[in-house]
């Protein structure tokens, strides 16, 4: 079958109400665990609404990233040509296949199922992926986003429902107090937005928390930088580390001492005083090439 097969447009009464989710939760023994951040979404306006602001379309291969029960897998199921769901809980991963084949068949031959821990994840079934959309949960969210950006490189655009919290950090520009690690780094592979609010009540069980939504769309070039990834991570890191000091002091171990931070700082044209929350992405490239330049 065509990945570019339109969806079936009576697909929308597949989608799974809150009673449904009870009903699938309790057949399985399911309860949701903190240790994994499991928050069930029981809404299906709310997973429509992801999909149409992830904008996804007939032509895109999708990866979703802990799919759970698969409220959002079957909505993404009936907008994009495929589908392919990463889940690591063994009962949710055997379960999933069954429910898009139950409520969705003539969809099912267009998703693929993963068990695994997304973070060991270095290749996928099928077609490369264009899109990732996904619930993550809380305590993983950033690891998982920046693992998959790194690794999938296919994946053109993303949005992901985090806490509201995270969602602040990821689109923080320099200047904003909540700006740090997150930012800069989503920033390294991707323009980054807020991109909606999500309130409590649509989750089971309802976090003591909001959530948000939040776009990447990955750059159409690669920075323009000789230093690598790595090198200008570990740059952020150093910074972000001691973020109130000044980045001669915070880059002092990075630099072998802080006279030598402040060469590569003044190399990369950047004020020794300066602390990192000031800092674009490509200034931290500057300083890990000024660095490199001095080797």
């Amino acid at each position: 079958m065509s990945t570019t097969e339109p969806p079936d447009p009576d697909a929308f009464s597949a989608l799974l109400g809150p009673a449904d989710i009870r009903e699938l939760a309790a057949a399985l023994g399911v309860r949701p665990t903190k240790q994994r951040g499991q928050n069930f979404v029981i809404d299906a306006n709310t997973v429509r609404r992801i999909v149409r602001t992830a904008g996804v379309r007939p032509d895109d291969v999708v990866v979703e990233v802990g799919p759970g029960l698969g409220s959002l897998t079957l909505a993404l199921l009936e907008a994009a040509g495929h589908v392919t769901a990463v889940e690591i809980d063994d009962t949710l991963a055997a379960a999933l296949p069954r429910t898009v084949e139950a409520r969705m068949p003539a969809r099912a031959d267009h998703f693929s199922l993963v068990h695994a821990d997304a973070m060991q994840v270095r290749e996928l079934p099928g077609p490369t992926p264009t899109a990732l959309v996904a619930n993550l949960p809380y305590n993983v969210a950033v690891p998982v986003l920046l693992h998959m950006l790194e690794h999938f490189p296919t994946i053109e655009r993303t949005l992901i429902m985090v806490q509201a919290e995270v969602a602040d950090r990821l689109a923080a520009a320099p200047g904003n107090k909540v700006y740090g690690v997150p930012s800069v780094k989503a920033n390294w592979y991707a323009e980054v937005k807020r991109a909606g609010a999500i309130g409590r009540n649509v989750f089971w069980p309802a976090p003591n928390v909001d959530s948000g939504l939040v776009s990447l769309v990955r750059r159409p070039k690669p920075l323009t930088t000789t230093a690598s990834r790595t090198e200008v991570f570990a740059v952020v890191d150093a910074a972000f580390a001691q973020r109130r000091k000044t980045l001669r002091a915070a880059l002092a171990g990075w630099a072998g001492s802080a006279p030598a931070a402040e060469t590569a700082l003044v190399a990369a044209g950047i004020s020794p005083q300066a602390r990192g929350e000031s800092l674009t992405v490509e200034e931290f490239a500057r300083i890990a090439e000024s660095k490199g330049e001095r080797a």
